[in-house]
């Protein structure tokens, strides 16, 4: 009971007050007036696009990249691969917007990339300028959360038994067959956990949003942001607020349910 008691004051309340302020704001209307305010504005819907394709996209990236470096570290043998499972988690750590300042210096207006460019070219003006663009945010997300997918796949990876790489090579198989056919299939149950991790996150991602200054990106959480601060349209956030809670906790009852019919 203690802990559902917590649960309940630091969270069920507050997202049940989000949700009564939805339904029957403090300045008066309709229990639905300001979801039906929201669902025909032309900024919910395509901050809504902006937050699925970005979502879909990083996840999809983070799948691919944090699956390519998991089969070098687990079985590639180099010096150092060590430290570098550890740096791994060390840096699932880290905040989103370290990695976003850090992605700033290198690439920025005023980075070191467009500082080399510039000082060797004698140009005004750098070419690195995607920071600002959806495509620099889709690139920070995916720096950021490839390591989501890296650590459970090396646990999966840490549990193989190597018998079976070695028996599939004794019998000719090329590696990327044995990747296809050994290694994958074990691989799955965490790839799954991972991306589906990767996408919640995504959904909600506010920092790299903000920190890349990317004006022309607007997702949920940012508009959440911008109707509650700026613009003090409390009934209208709260309804951003709980379309966002709605595809995260549909998006986590989907996964539940695919992955118990799947065994994993």
């Amino acid at each position: 009971m203690p802990p559902v008691a917590v649960l309940a004051v630091l969270f069920l309340y507050p997202l049940a007050l989000v949700v009564q302020q939805s339904l029957s704001p403090d300045s008066g209307g309709g229990a639905f007036d300001a979801y039906a305010r929201v669902f025909g504005s032309r900024a919910f819907l395509d901050a809504l696009g902006t937050t699925v394709w970005l979502a879909v996209g990083a996840t999809l990236g983070c799948l691919v990249l944090g699956f390519t470096l998991a089969l070098i570290i687990a079985f590639v043998p180099f010096p150092g691969a060590r430290a570098v499972a550890k740096f791994i988690d060390v840096f699932l750590s880290f905040p989103s917007f370290l990695i976003t300042l850090a992605l700033l210096f290198l690439y920025g207006t005023v980075g070191m990339a467009n500082g080399l460019v510039t000082e060797f070219t004698g140009a005004t003006e750098g070419p690195f300028r995607f920071l600002t663009t959806p495509w620099g945010v889709l690139l920070a997300e995916i720096t950021y959360f490839t390591p989501f997918v890296i650590r459970p796949l090396l646990a999966a990876f840490s549990q193989l038994d190597t018998a079976q790489l070695e028996v599939a090579a004794g019998l000719g198989a090329r590696p990327a067959r044995i990747v296809r056919q050994v290694i994958l299939p074990e691989a799955l149950p965490a790839l799954g956990a991972g991306g589906s991790l990767v996408l919640v996150m995504c959904l909600n991602e506010f920092g790299i949003v903000l920190f890349t200054g990317a004006k022309d990106v607007t997702t949920l959480p940012m508009l959440i942001y911008g109707k509650a601060i700026l613009e003090s349209d409390y009934p209208a956030a709260c309804v951003v607020a709980v379309v966002n809670i709605a595809i995260s906790v549909g998006l986590f009852g989907l996964y539940r349910v695919v992955s118990k019919r799947a065994g994993a």
